[in-house]
């Protein structure tokens, strides 16, 4: 066999990248449980540790850019399921996980189901802001449903001793956490607000792991809380846990002992409200009395007796018929005034038409003796043209015996170079016109 024909050799990194691309071709991002061990926490941030189950082991590093989004730190032992990329890592060739995030063991799940119901009754409504009821401004009594040994109960009572101890408690028994709980916490809701002998309902538990709050992220609780006729403070785990009964409750407090706070205030803020109220109660009531005082002087300077008041009355009236004649008469005297003097104006102004009209009468007359004369100039020289236009009339020539004569084409012939024999003429007489033709034609020797 030639050398030129042999199999290329490949490089032991260009072999490990090879495999380290088909690993991650061939295996997705995906979820892998199990327990953590030799986990070691590096200066850069990165974290390294092995992930093993009963039967084998396999190496992991999550780097600081992922790891700085963990909630929480893995211990040796811990049961975690990571979400990772199966990758080989080339200078050893060994191969490990590529970790992106990383939950305790179960807590995925039951976040999953944690967001699916809170989509779910947000979408129908149920923690809409409009439907919330606010919490009345003074309450006598508070119902608490919780467990009757939880540190919850204790809190609240303390709370409650120590800021209002005028407020009345009344506990509404329930387990808050274990199979069934979720059930009995909606039954003791449901019998707080059916009895309806509170002001505001607390729902109280304290912290825990998720798989402890889980009672309270269940459907029936939820309806129930929105359900109920009381406002309802929810009061469940730390600051940072959240619940879907946090949703559903009209107001959320991050601790039970917060739930207490916000359910009442202070006896001592209560009395120096009352003192602040009593203060502006008794100056309002000084303020007015002392109106009154002065309202009362004044009417009382103001009183007269009833005789001087009708005759000041009666004074006021006859001044004001006074007035009103006097307003009505003095209009009509100024009006009569002013026509009197636009007539005199008038009179002054009117022209003399006698002298006028004998001046117009005089052209009138002049100027139809005129119009007579000049039309009878006119018809003298209408006469005189029409004797003229009648002595050239050519009729009247034709009834003295010329005739006038016109060749074949209607023209009038006027000498004899415009005859020739044997030519047919026509001539019209005084009486009518006869055509003739010409035997011959002689033509006028001019004697000069």
């Amino acid at each position: 066999m030639k050398e030129s024909s042999a199999a290329p050799v490949l490089t032991v990194s260009a072999l490990n990248q090879a495999v380290s691309r088909m690993m991650e071709r061939s295996f997705p991002l995906s979820w892998i449980g199990g327990e953590i061990s030799n986990f070691t926490r590096a200066a850069s941030g990165h974290w390294y540790f092995t992930l093993k189950d009963d039967a084998a082991q396999v190496r992991a590093v999550m780097f600081r850019g992922r790891s700085q989004y963990a909630d929480f730190t893995p211990r040796e032992g811990d049961k975690v399921e990571v979400r990772a990329l199966v990758t080989l890592y080339a200078p050893r060739g060994d191969y490990q996980l590529s970790v992106e995030s990383i939950r305790r063991a179960g807590v995925g799940n039951l976040y999953e189901a944690f967001l699916q119901l809170k989509e779910k009754l947000a979408a129908e409504g149920l923690f809409d802001a409009d439907r919330k009821r606010p919490l009345p401004t003074f309450v006598r009594t508070i119902g608490i449903v919780t467990s009757p040994q939880a540190a919850a109960l204790r809190d609240i009572l303390t709370t409650l001793k120590r800021r209002a101890p005028h407020v009345r408690a009344i506990l509404y028994p329930t387990p808050v956490q274990g199979e069934g709980s979720a059930n009995k916490i909606a039954q003791a809701i449901a019998t707080a607000s059916a009895r309806a002998e509170c002001d505001v309902l607390l729902v109280c538990r304290g912290g825990g792991s998720i798989e402890d709050l889980w009672s309270f992220n269940h459907e029936i609780v939820a309806r129930t809380i929105a359900g109920c006729d009381i406002p309802v403070i929810a009061g469940i785990g730390h600051e940072t846990d959240f619940t879907i009964a946090d949703f559903a409750a009209d107001l959320r407090a991050p601790t039970p002992t917060a739930a207490a706070e916000l359910a009442t205030l202070p006896r001592t803020e209560w009395l120096a409200q009352l003192e602040a109220h009593t203060d502006d109660l008794g100056y309002l009531l000084k303020k007015q009395l002392s109106d009154a005082g002065q309202t009362l002087d004044w009417m009382s300077r103001r009183l007269i007796s009833p005789a001087a008041y009708i005759a000041h009355e009666r004074v006021k009236l006859q001044n004001l018929q006074a007035r009103l004649r006097h307003a009505t008469r003095m209009p009509l005297d100024h009006a009569r005034f002013a026509l009197a003097h636009l007539r005199n104006r008038w009179q002054t102004q009117l022209p003399d038409t006698r002298t006028q009209r004998l001046h117009v009468a005089g052209n009138a007359r002049r100027l139809t003796n005129c119009v007579h004369a000049h039309v009878a100039r006119q018809q003298h020289r209408l006469n005189a043209l029409t004797a003229q236009l009648e002595m050239l009339n050519p009729q009247r020539t034709l009834e003295r015996g010329y005739a006038i004569v016109t060749d074949d084409k209607g023209r009038i012939v006027r000498a004899p170079q415009e005859l020739h024999p044997r030519q047919n003429v026509t001539v019209r007489l005084a009486a009518g016109a006869a055509q003739i033709g010409i035997a011959s034609v002689q033509q006028t020797l001019d004697t000069e």
